[in-house]
């Protein structure tokens, strides 16, 4: 069997680090919210923004949509830039009342292509914050990719430096099973090792559990 080393590299991330059950949240509308909260920040901060929510009993969609930008960013304060996630939020989920009639299901077991299309329509959501919603909540077979992968990889001379978010997708998933999970894994484990050894800056390559693919 031809060698792969994007398989390696995940198995030896799984070995490392183990299961990181991403992503963390008890709904599918919770997920959804802190897709588009955890631009630009950090997960800490999102938490606080989503334990606001739900202190005020809001995390519901209809609940949502009846807040102005203004109420909504006072409550999602600690995510940061929260006038402006304010507004992509409630684009996002007006989106979803409009057209998939209320229903977060709608959308979720919409056909991949075709949500993913209706998404990236909504003004403030990209390609990494629509792929996290379809893997995340709804379970399709989308790799995400992040500043992260890009940084990783291309060290590891698997990505070039520059290269475009579909490209490095498809060379994921032309490299992986088409699997669900392994894709959700494989993003959480990726997101891990660059935080703690492939850092921006000062990177610990000696101590990295991914040394041997220098």
């Amino acid at each position: 069997m031809a060698e792969n080393r994007f398989l390696e590299i995940y198995n030896s991330l799984l070995d490392y680090f183990g299961p990181q059950n991403w992503w963390p949240s008890d709904s599918s509308l919770e997920m959804i919210v802190g897709a588009v909260l955890t631009q630009n920040t950090n997960w800490q901060n999102v938490k606080k923004a989503i334990e606001n929510l739900k202190k005020a009993g809001l995390l519901e969609l209809e609940l949502l949509v009846a807040l102005t930008p203004e109420e909504l960013a006072n409550y999602i304060r600690p995510a940061g830039y929260y006038n402006l996630k304010a507004k992509r939020l409630l684009n996002l989920l007006h989106m979803i009342v409009n057209e998939y009639e209320w229903s977060l299901n709608n959308l979720l077991e919409d056909e991949l292509e075709n949500g993913r299309q209706k998404l990236l329509q909504v003004n403030g959501i990209g390609e990494e914050t629509a792929d996290s919603i379809l893997l995340y909540a709804g379970g399709h077979k989308v790799f995400v990719v992040d500043a992260y992968t890009h940084r990783v990889f291309s060290r590891h001379n698997l990505l070039a430096e520059e290269t475009s978010y579909q490209e490095i997708q498809e060379q994921f998933m032309a490299n992986l099973p088409a699997d669900a999970a392994l894709f959700n894994e494989y993003h959480a484990l990726i997101v891990k090792v660059a935080k703690e050894f492939c850092r921006k800056k000062e990177p610990l390559c000696q101590h990295c559990p991914l040394q041997k693919y220098l």
